[in-house]
């Protein structure tokens, strides 16, 4: 049976990422999370609620990452067969706000992370979980490729880029098998509401207008755009890149140039302002124009990508695609969140 470490798993893609794991596969899991940041034991609790009869297949181990591994908890988490580093700080204005702490954290905790694995015996995969902002905004008509330029645009994605450089380095001078997957906006149930989908859903229900930014052209506004994922679709995903890549080279001594890289991206591109009058539609609200008020980027929102896009070819070639589509995700996610009111306070 294999083993997996999972890293912020009381995040809200990372519970997912638990769950679909109990589900589909017959893992071994052990869990970190610091509960310090935006993790929470709610996320885990509610995992275990709904899958108890998996309970006994999960470790949780309670560890801030900025701090070293001590040798009483690498022997708590034991031999591990693959990793899943999705442990980070991840909101774009906090990053702004307040760089400093958001920058150490993410590059402390991928250090600990990657010291930490160069001691593991039997590991066959690395996979960090990074983030399509690191290659900054995507000219109209151009989806970003795997290794494509890295040009991140504020703190927060030029914290993910650092991740990455550390890994890569790793990968070369300790032969860590390093898998990274870029990935694009996700969704889904418990999500902070911090975040664009329940923020909107929040002011929806106030009958508050959404801030979308934007840029003004030609007297109208043209709208941010991504492709949004479920996070159940991304934990998919995963799964299945550790599945077919544990069976390839991954390793710098193997002869690789490079490490391998995957995108990870929704079925469908949808600009910010469709993705709220979609978000009003589903909640049964009347169409209108006035559910989004638009923000003007210029001047105003320094470190903002107004379009994000990356190609899911290689994947997709593979094999792979979201199993559940965009307009069910956000249906789904929609009806959890109005019965559950709390996770938008």
């Amino acid at each position: 049976m294999k083993r997996l470490l999972l890293t912020g798993a009381g995040g809200f893609v990372g519970h997912h990422t638990l769950a679909h794991l109990l589900k589909t596969t017959d893992w071994e899991i052990v869990v970190t999370d610091s509960f310090r940041h935006f993790g929470t034991s709610a996320r885990l609790r509610a995992v275990f609620e709904e899958l108890p009869q998996h309970r006994n297949r999960v470790k949780v181990i309670t560890h801030d990452l900025n701090a070293p591994i001590d040798y009483v908890t690498a022997n708590e988490i034991g031999q591990v067969n693959y990793i899943i580093n999705m442990a980070s700080n991840s909101h774009v204005d906090r990053s702004i706000t307040d760089p400093r702490p958001f920058v150490e954290n993410n590059v402390a905790l991928q250090l600990t992370m990657l010291e930490f694995a160069r001691n593991l015996r039997d590991l066959e995969v690395f996979l960090h979980i990074s983030t399509d902002e690191v290659y900054g905004p995507a000219p109209i008509g151009q989806d970003h490729e795997e290794w494509s330029e890295i040009v991140p645009s504020n703190p927060y994605s030029a914290s993910k880029a650092a991740q990455e450089a550390l890994a890569i380095s790793y990968w070369r001078t300790y032969d860590i098998p390093i898998i990274i997957s870029n990935t694009m906006n996700i969704i889904g149930e418990r999500q902070d509401v911090e975040k664009f989908v329940p923020l909107s859903i929040s002011r929806l229900l106030k009958g508050e207008q959404v801030p979308v930014h934007a840029k003004e052209i030609d007297n109208g506004w043209v709208a941010g755009s991504r492709f949004y994922l479920h996070a159940r679709n991304q934990a998919d995903a995963l799964k299945f890149i550790i599945n077919e890549c544990s069976k390839r080279t991954l390793r710098y001594s193997e002869g690789l140039a490079k490490p391998e890289r995957f995108n990870v991206r929704g079925e469908v591109e949808i600009h910010n302002d469709d993705m709220v009058n979609l978000i009003a539609e589903l909640m049964g609200l009347e169409k209108s124009s006035n559910h989004v008020k638009y923000v003007n980027v210029e001047g105003t929102r320094p470190g903002h990508d107004l379009r994000y896009a990356l190609t899911g070819t290689k994947l997709f070639g593979m094999g792979w695609n979201p199993p559940v589509p965009l307009r069910e995700s956000l249906d789904r996610t929609i009806r959890w969140t109005r019965a559950n009111p709390e996770w938008l306070l």
